[in-house]
């Protein structure tokens, strides 16, 4: 054993493991890159495990499972299908907890897409053209009004597009991040394919579902 890997606590793998979900080897190899920063070791990870989702993002995923969460003593509800691979990794305990997690974030901020490209093109246009309005009351030139929109258009999808919020429980974390751990771990690509969200007394609830590739509109 190295000297550097000597210096690693074995409780500070054991923490990042925990809350990463990442193999405790791979904690490990992070922990000595950061040498023993856990944040910086965090990011490794994340890093990581969005470059091990790409590989897998363009596999099938036609197994899964239907999640449900209830909140609020009952006025909140969810219905969730995420999918996967394989059966066998729709039962494992990992993936029964990113459904739950998933769920309860739903419940909590109401969504009204899963990606961005999902965004209706009425939508991405209304909002688009309020911005661009906005920006041009302060009197700068067009392309400083149109990174300005383009600023305010990231911020417009991280409050309506499930992947693109940051996770209730893990604020410095995506729900895609959360996915992307995941499947880091699993080794399948998981996606998250449609929710519904019901709250008693109000008339306007969310479905959400993810587009075909010839539905999608262009941003």
């Amino acid at each position: 054993m190295s000297a550097v890997t000597e210096k690693i606590d074995a409780k500070l793998v054991k923490q990042l493991r925990d809350s990463s979900g990442a193999p405790m080897g791979d904690c490990l190899k992070a922990l000595q890159e950061s040498k023993g920063d856990m944040e910086q070791a965090f990011v490794i990870l994340r890093k990581r495990g969005m470059a091990s989702a790409a590989k897998k993002a363009s596999r099938t995923t036609n197994e899964g499972a239907v999640g449900t969460y209830i909140h609020a003593g009952g006025k909140i509800g969810v219905l969730l299908e995420v999918n996967c691979e394989s059966d066998f990794v729709a039962r494992t305990a990992d993936f029964q907890e990113l459904l739950k997690d998933i769920a309860m974030h739903i419940a909590a901020t109401d969504p009204r897409y899963i990606r961005k490209e999902d965004v209706t093109t009425e939508d991405l246009e209304r909002e688009k053209d309020i911005y661009r309005a906005q920006a041009a009351q302060t009197g700068k030139p067009a392309p400083v009004i149109e990174k300005i929109v383009e600023g305010k258009m990231g911020k417009f999808y991280e409050e309506v597009c499930l992947l693109e919020q940051p996770f209730i429980k893990e604020q410095t974390v995506t729900i895609k991040d959360l996915i992307a751990s995941k499947i880091g771990k699993l080794g399948e690509n998981i996606s998250v394919r449609r929710f519904a969200r019901f709250k008693v007394g109000d008339p306007n609830w969310t479905v959400a579902q993810i587009k075909a590739a010839e539905e999608t509109p262009q941003a």
